[in-house]
């Protein structure tokens, strides 16, 4: 019998389950079930991209200079402080492996993304869950969850699945209530989503306790080339460019990234298109009897009666060759949480929807 075995809590870890994408026999399918921009990247990205095919035999910078000065220019930020990763991912694993181990506390929300809880449990640390308050985050629970043993307090914002989001005045005061030993991690996959949102940047320049990820996989439309950022103190992105690895993103990704991020026209549009068709796509489930609390995130988390309810509307958008996102996964079985898409695509789930609620 082998002795090969992993370290402690790794296989208590559940796999991880992306959208889905394809249904069976359907060829038409509109994917609505992993939260892309429906108008994918910019020309300028997709320029980048095809002239950094002449040089797939050179390795990529190690240093990423080029685009945290992008990302710095554009966002505002000192980019000596910026660290980039495969997607905002690898930042929050880098996070837990640097800061959280066996006898540590890994604060995250009842509902919130499932790797904070992989990246805890990962590197033997405890993850801890904490209730919120009506689908948005409590920051009186969080605090009142801290111990000596709390290193990490991961807070998406706005929140996935829930599209819900807390103001900057209770940023500050959970970043002012945590433990001495404790970073606060602000999630911001969506935060461009959000007019004159900072994504937490100003939180981070003014305390020693706080960072913010951030991707590109989301507004930029770049998810199929996986890169994420980081802004923090300067002490924590040296302790995490230590265990980066030096070539952790292809040249192909750091150009095309940087291109995105420079193009704001682009970034505007998207911006502006899906929060006009999110605020479209509420009202017109809402007429339809489907609930959804406000989002400020490109998708919508629709509430039904039960989960038998939001089980059976899955199946019938499934065979209109329309994939959403269950999400009993994150404690919400009587929810399914709907991605923005392009306007022909809004108005086809709401159909669909209304047709299965019987109301056309």
């Amino acid at each position: 019998m082998t002795k090969i075995t992993p370290q402690p809590g790794i296989m208590d870890i559940e796999l991880y389950q992306g959208g889905a994408s394809h249904v069976e026999g359907l060829t038409n399918v509109v994917k609505l079930s992993s939260n892309e921009n429906p108008f994918g990247p910019s020309e300028a990205a997709k320029e980048a991209f095809r002239k950094a095919a002449f040089d797939l035999h050179r390795y990529p910078s190690t240093d990423h200079a080029s685009l945290r000065e992008a990302i710095g220019q554009v966002h505002g930020v000192d980019p000596a402080r910026v660290i980039c990763g495969v997607g905002s991912d690898e930042i929050i694993a880098f996070l837990c492996q640097a800061y959280a181990g066996p006898g540590d506390e890994v604060i995250h929300t009842e509902h919130g993304f499932a790797l904070y809880k992989i990246g805890a449990m990962a590197n033997g640390a405890t993850p801890v869950e904490v209730r919120e308050r009506e689908r948005v985050t409590d920051v009186d629970a969080i605090l009142a969850a801290c111990t000596e043993r709390t290193r990490l307090v991961f807070v998406a914002n706005p929140n996935n699945p829930t599209g819900t989001m807390i103001g900057e005045g209770e940023l500050t005061r959970l970043a002012d209530g945590l433990p001495p030993q404790t970073l606060l991690v602000i999630d911001g996959a969506y935060a461009e989503y959000v007019e004159g949102y900072d994504g937490g940047a100003g939180l981070v320049d003014r305390r020693d306790n706080v960072v913010m990820t951030r991707t590109f996989s989301k507004l930029y439309g770049l998810g199929g080339l996986r890169v994420g950022w980081g802004y923090g103190p300067g002490h924590v992105i040296d302790v995490l460019n230590r265990i980066r690895g030096p070539f952790n993103l292809s040249q192909a990704a750091l150009v095309t990234a940087e291109a995105a991020v420079r193009d704001t026209a682009w970034a505007e549009k998207c911006r502006n298109d899906n929060t006009r068709m999110r605020a479209w796509l509420a009202e017109a489930l809402a007429g339809h009897g489907v609930a959804s609390d406000t989002s400020m995130a490109n998708f919508i988390l629709a509430r039904f009666p039960s989960r038998a309810d939001a089980e059976a509307c899955d199946e019938y958008l499934k065979s209109e060759g329309l994939i959403v996102r269950r999400v009993a996964g994150y404690k919400l079985p009587n929810c399914l949480r709907i991605t923005v898409g392009d306007e022909p695509s809004c108005r086809r789930v709401a159909h669909a929807v209304g047709q299965f609620m019987g109301d056309e």
